[in-house]
């Protein structure tokens, strides 16, 4: 394993080693305070912190199975398992909001015969902890997530931050009961329920986008292109073809040389292309280059081919 995997490993399981502890903590903590103060909001909030447990361990399996080096039957690596990590996720969140939202309708159904309790102000408290605690995991999850450039890690991060978004409308729903609108807290829970769904449908596009070998951004293929451009000896890019995969992305590029050049001049241009790609982007997998002639005399009618290959980058 590289010497970058190995430290890029190391950095997501300890985030995510820290993550499952505080969400243990927190999970258990909501749960009680859910339930002593009659909190229909505050065990949804428990629960939504329970799966972040769950969503953790499957965005380090994720990780752990995208660093692998690449052997014969996965010639172009297993960074996939990271997107395929993310997409199980969103499916972990999705089963949360609906086991939420179904507890939330039944607990409206009560409180509309007036059946529904107080909730005590110790959920209040709980909610406020839960704020701040997952408020932190999200900006510590996230950061390293943008350093090591993991989309399981960014989608764990964004699961902290639905978490703490729940946690403001638990705390809403809960200061509402507490003043004469009792069922203000399953309403909550519904709320929770719909917040939790955008985030889980959000991550499983991204992540679908990962594995469906869509396009680099068009800023990003503006910039290989320049890239090619700024090489000693490149006439023209003729061509330009991109693919995310995981969290990298493969470049297939054709540069126009000079056609009275040997092959092996157009060869030392073509690795010089190659080379100054994938230093200037760290999540480049790799970049193919490919070498078409081009004569002086062929000029007019070379650059309306250009102008239309231009058209396709």
């Amino acid at each position: 394993m590289g010497i970058d995997k190995q430290r890029n490993m190391k950095i997501a399981m300890k985030v995510s080693v820290i993550g499952i502890m505080i969400n243990t903590l927190l999970t258990i903590f909501k749960m009680i305070a859910g339930i002593v103060s009659n909190s229909s909001a505050m065990v949804s909030d428990a629960v939504h912190s329970f799966s972040d447990v769950a969503s953790t361990v499957v965005v380090m399996l994720g990780i752990k199975a995208a660093s692998k080096e690449r052997d014969r039957k996965h010639q172009y690596g297993h960074e996939r398992m990271e997107s395929l990590a993310a997409l199980i996720l969103s499916f972990f969140l999705i089963l949360t909001a609906i086991g939420i939202g179904i507890d939330g309708v039944d607990k409206i159904r009560t409180g509309i015969k007036g059946d529904l309790a107080i909730p005590g102000s110790l959920a209040l408290i709980a909610a406020l902890v839960s704020i701040a605690v997952k408020e932190w995991m999200y900006w510590y999850t996230r950061a390293a997530a943008k350093k090591i450039k993991s989309a399981a890690l960014l989608a764990d991060a964004w699961h902290h931050r639905s978490d703490s978004l729940s946690s403001i409308g638990s705390f809403i729903g809960i200061a509402g009961a507490r003043i004469g609108f009792p069922i203000l807290d399953p309403i909550a829970s519904l709320l929770i329920c719909a917040l939790i769904f955008k985030v889980a449908i959000d991550i499983a596009r991204n992540a679908a986008n990962q594995m469906v070998d869509s396009s680099c951004s068009e800023e990003v293929e503006k910039e290989i292109t320049q890239i090619a451009l700024d090489q000693d000896g490149v006439r023209s890019v003729d061509n330009l073809r991109t693919r995310v995969f995981g969290s990298k992305f493969f470049v297939d590029i054709e540069i126009a040389v000079d056609g009275n050049l040997s092959i092996y001049e157009g060869h030392d241009i073509a690795e010089l292309v190659h080379d100054e790609i994938e230093d200037h982007f760290s999540d480049a997998k790799h970049c193919m280059v490919h070498v078409n002639p081009y004569y002086e005399h062929e000029d007019i009618e070379h650059k309306g081919d250009q102008a239309a290959a231009n058209d396709n980058i």
